[in-house]
């Protein structure tokens, strides 16, 4: 009997395995085939103005994936704040920008998305040069958890896609910490196409990364918000900003760095309009 029950078991996990990614992969067929509400489109044209830049494929394309990404993620409203369509799409429409090129694939790890009215307040700890710890509070507009959870203030948000020439964009920064955290951890290196490829982009990051700490400790302007010196981490998420928002200052000033970052991405924002 007890053979019987773990060969049953053994059947029952192996059907899940093989038949799981296939159903997920029809239902998000079957939503994608839906309409884009007509409601949804007035919000992207009104929030969103780097969508009338990108290629008719594209809007397509990103369209789709904030059908995919509403249906699958859960919104939760903090501090009072009552989730409406219009911050769905908002952020779904800036987190998918991340997305295009990439078919069948949606933030596997996240789960919920926390929005907060305004900047939110982070409470930690931290130990001082001498060990001693502590209380510690921080103003913050977005955070990614490996957990799978991104927590960002609408205000934030709204400011970000309002500009999208800024090089500063909460959402398409924390969203790029979650493609970071596929692995489990954040370190500046996404899980790239080919293991080849990480010797390159190490190289190229490693040494832009220097280039910057030493523009954030000597003062100097820097196409890079100095946050981004921070750790190879946020020094990813900063840049992921600049690439979306400001590509031709990327491709100029820091080439090797546009490169890289447009073959991750597997986009060209430089052919926008």
């Amino acid at each position: 009997m007890a053979i019987l029950i773990t060969l049953l078991l053994g059947a029952v996990i192996i059907a899940l395995v093989v038949l799981l990614p296939r159903w997920r992969r029809y239902r998000r067929s079957q939503i994608q085939q839906t309409p884009f509400p007509a409601a949804w489109r007035d919000i992207v044209k009104r929030r969103l103005p780097y969508f009338r830049a990108l290629p008719t494929d594209l809007q397509l394309q990103l369209k789709k994936h904030m059908q995919v990404f509403i249906a699958e993620k859960q919104f939760i409203g903090c501090d009072g704040l009552t989730v409406t369509d219009e911050m769905r799409v908002t952020i779904a429409a800036q987190a998918c920008l991340l997305l295009l090129n990439r078919p069948d694939y949606y933030y596997p790890k996240l789960k919920q998305i926390l929005l907060y009215p305004a900047a939110f307040v982070v409470k930690g700890s931290q130990a001082d040069a001498a060990g001693v710890m502590h209380q510690q509070h921080r103003v913050l507009s977005g955070e990614s958890w490996g957990q799978g959870k991104v927590v960002l203030s609408w205000a934030d948000t709204l400011d970000g896609a309002a500009n999208p020439c800024d090089g500063r964009n909460v959402v398409i920064h924390e969203f790029a910490h979650q493609l970071d955290q596929e692995k489990g951890f954040a370190n500046g290196a996404p899980l790239l196409a080919r293991s080849s490829d990480y010797q390159q982009w190490s190289g190229v990051m490693a040494a832009e990364f220097s280039r910057l700490q030493r523009q954030a400790a000597l003062g100097e302007a820097s196409l890079f918000d100095h946050y981004g010196a921070t750790n190879p981490a946020e020094f990813f998420a900063v840049i992921s900003e600049v690439f979306f928002e400001q590509p031709a200052a990327l491709a100029q000033q820091h080439s090797g760095l546009y490169q890289e970052l447009s073959r991750f991405y597997r986009l060209n924002p430089l052919s926008w309009a």
